[in-house]
């Protein structure tokens, strides 16, 4: 029977390994045991945080309207509720978007949602 070597895919896969891991720090970058732990951390972390960010996003969207709103007098819990009993069909993203970059416009909004 002939004779079977492995190193060549121990390497491969040893390789495979510790280039993902580029850039940790300490022996998570250079000790194979330790790349994989800290590859299946990461990749643990990423998975739970990519859902997280959906709610970041939507946490920062309601600071940037709130600071909108305030200058003009509403506040932004009165400005969703009536904007949601008169179905405007502005979600929190734009309005955020507008507030961020054309308060003129976004001002002109809430004026017509208010009723003022």
């Amino acid at each position: 029977m002939a004779r079977v070597k492995r190193g060549t895919i121990s390497m491969k896969r040893r390789r495979r390994v510790l280039k993902s891991a580029k850039g940790y720090q300490f022996g998570r970058s250079k000790k194979e045991v330790e790349a994989k732990v800290a590859l299946r951390k990461a990749g643990s972390y990423q998975f739970a945080h990519r859902r997280d960010k959906k709610s970041d996003f939507r946490r920062s969207w309601h600071v940037k309207i709130n600071a909108a709103l305030h200058p003009l007098g509403y506040s932004y819990s009165k400005f969703i509720g009536i904007a949601m009993k008169k179905k405007i069909m502005l979600d929190r993203k734009i309005l955020a978007t507008l507030a961020e970059h054309n308060p003129e416009t976004f001002a002109r909004v809430a004026k017509e949602v208010m009723g003022k």
